[in-house]
Parts: structure tokens; sequence; C-alpha cells
């Protein structure tokens, strides 16, 4: 089986189901006094410094919780609840995940105004868009840092000079980005950054959320004085310290190396296509991650080329895996073309992981000229 749906989830990596395994044995609750307690603890802290570091800050600013989409609702929850000026207006893209478009929605029901920024064609949001929607009384705002399902880049670093120089507080969902991409949150200036474990070949039931000042966060889940009593319920102590040891497998030198690998897998899939004859468009132009390569593929639906291409044992994706498997079309690409695009049911969407070889790359090439020859 070839899996390229890792923008969906990621496989663990066998230093982290050796480090879960091993943590089994914490079994001690992180909150008790005793030894067992003490010694579970501990560990949490070690982790939590390691991820502190890895995003260029220190561990008091570091939150666990059970996923992305947990840290990206406390992110925006916490922003509304403590504003540094009066107002009800919210700023996000069109392009978001799930997780921050429904908290959004939510908040327009409870009487907010919220601007969604859209994409251009090449799927960009443009600073120069954003600053058009901000006005005296926007108080937030929430972009992502590289988009789940065409894999294009946002500005993060001139958005966060923007909304510092008008007071606004800025949330990025990094989750796409986290692992990859050199985030140093203090140097980039954002208030709040989300993160998952299960995207950087961690475990899932695991999420981060970095907070610039905590007094700002807003508990979500109440009932206990966890994660600096900003995050209550028992720690999740196996996954933390899975997640520990996939961000330290994350060195940049193997960064760098992954970057350039899931470049070469793109330039071989779009030569292998050319070669072919098969017509094709990439969804998404400009500064991208190099992990996601979505492509529109007119001569077959995406949903019956993705079953073909599962019974060869290539599993990708048509979108995003919170929005899969129901009969909505990409709120993406819909938002780059148009309701009515050919591209909302005619593209894929290829993932790439720290396991996929070119010889991988190579079977699903032979297996889309197959196809769609």
């Amino acid at each position: 089986m070839i899996y390229l749906d890792n923008a969906a989830t990621t496989q663990l990596r066998p230093e982290v189901k050796e480090t879960m395994l091993e943590a089994m044995d914490l079994f001690g609750n992180p909150s008790s006094v005793h030894q067992y307690g003490r010694k579970a603890k501990e560990q949490i802290l070690a982790a939590r410094d390691v991820v502190a570091q890895f995003l260029g800050t220190t561990s008091d600013h570091i939150l666990f919780t059970a996923s992305g989409s947990e840290s990206d609702t406390m992110a925006i929850r916490s922003m509304i609840a403590h504003p540094n000026k009066e107002g009800k207006h919210l700023l996000t893209s069109a392009i978001e995940h799930p997780a921050v478009l429904e908290t959004m929605k939510q908040l327009e029901q409870e009487g907010y105004e919220v601007d969604y920024v859209q994409p251009n064609e090449k799927g960009e949001i443009l600073v120069s868009e954003v600053a058009k929607k901000i006005r005296k009384d926007t108080i937030a705002a929430s972009f992502m840092y590289v988009n789940n399902e065409t894999g294009m880049r946002l500005s993060i670093a001139k958005l966060a000079s923007l909304f510092q120089k008008e007071g606004i507080l800025f949330h990025v969902d990094a989750v796409q980005a986290f692992g990859l991409e050199e985030i140093q949150v203090e140097e980039l200036g954002m208030d709040f950054l989300s993160a998952a474990g299960h995207k950087i070949n961690g475990p899932k039931g695991i999420g981060i959320l970095y907070a610039k000042d905590d007094k700002k966060v807003v508990p979500v889940i109440r009932g206990g004085e966890q994660e600096y009593h900003k995050r209550a319920g028992t720690e999740n102590t196996v996954s933390i310290l899975g997640l520990k040891t996939a961000v330290e497998c994350l060195t940049k030198e193997e960064r760098k190396a992954l970057q350039e690998k899931y470049l070469f897998f793109q330039s071989e899939i779009i030569q292998g296509l050319e070669k072919a004859g098969i017509e094709f468009k990439v969804n998404g132009q400009g500064d991208k991650s190099p992990h996601v390569l979505n492509l529109y593929l007119p001569k077959m639906r995406s949903d019956i080329l993705l079953l073909r291409l599962d019974m060869k044992g290539i599993a990708i994706s048509t979108g995003s895996a919170c929005t899969a498997g129901n009969v909505h079309p990409s709120h993406v690409l819909e938002a780059m073309y148009g309701k009515e695009a050919d591209e909302l049911t005619h593209s894929i969407r290829l993932s790439f992981g720290y396991q996929n070889t070119k010889e991988e790359i190579d079977q699903l090439i032979t297996a889309l000229v197959e196809i769609l020859g």
C-alpha cells in the first residue's frame, strides 16, 4: 500500500512508537504528589521544554490540548474574551480549516461580525486584501500558515506586523506547517499558534497551543488545574511523550532533507504527467509548502479516481480529511474558482511523508497514466 495522504494524518515513526510503549508504564496521575505522579509530571515538563525550544519560546507559553482543532477554538475564544481594544469585528480567510471557520460562524450567531478574505485564483491570500478589511473595531484575526488542501503559504510575518500596528490579536493555525517550516513564534510576533502531533508522525489526540500572554487564555474545558489552570483534564502522558520524540526527530537537517525530497516528488509527478500527455493543472500557484500537491485532472471525477487508485493500493485524498466523506465540494477550491468550477469535482490532493520513496512516486505516475491515458 502506498500512502499519499499525509496532510490528513501521518504514521508513527518507529522511535515515537517505542517512546509511547515505554511511557505506558508511567501510569501515575501527573497531578498526584507521590512518586508515581511526580515521575509523570517530570516527563511532561521535559516534553513542554522540547516543544517550546522548537518554536523559539519558553515552556510557560506552551499548553497541551487534545487536538489542533481544540487549540484553534481556545485561541479564538481567548482573543475575543481579552481583546486589546473595544469592538466585535473579526478577520479570517475563506480557505481556513473548518475548526476556524465553524468557530467563526458560531461567533457570528453570538453577535460578532466576521470578514472572510477571499483568495485569488492562484490560492493566495494577499496581505493588501487583508489590510482593506481592517476596521477600527477589528479586535482579532485568525489565519493559517499553510493551507491544508493546496499547500499555499500565507505571509505570516507580514500579517503579524500589520495586526500589531493595528492592535489586533493574531492567531495562526500552523497545523500543516509545524514540523516542516521554520517557525519562531517570538520573532514572528503572533499572539497564539496551534499545532497537532499527528501531522508530524506523532500520535493523535495531542495538540499544542502557544500563547504569547497566558493571562489572555480562556479555558474551554473546566474542572481541574492542569496546564497552568488553563485546560482541565488529566494529562495524556503517553501522547505528550510521543509528541516530544516526534519533535526531536525533526532536526534542521531532517526538515531540509524532507523539503528537498518533497520538491523532487512534485517535480517527478508533474514531469511524468506532462511526458505522458495527461491533461492537468496544479491548484495553487506561488509560495507553497512542498508536501502538498493538488491536481486538477479534467478527464475523471475525483471521487472515481480516488477509488480507482485505492484499488491499485494507492491512498490519496480529494480534500481535507475533516470534510472528506461528505457530498460537499472543497470550500478552498470553491473560494478560488467559484461554485460551478469543474475543479471542485475533478481535483485530487497528494501529500507526502518521510516514509515515501521515489519508487512509490513512480508507481503513482504509472497508475495515473493507466487510468487517465
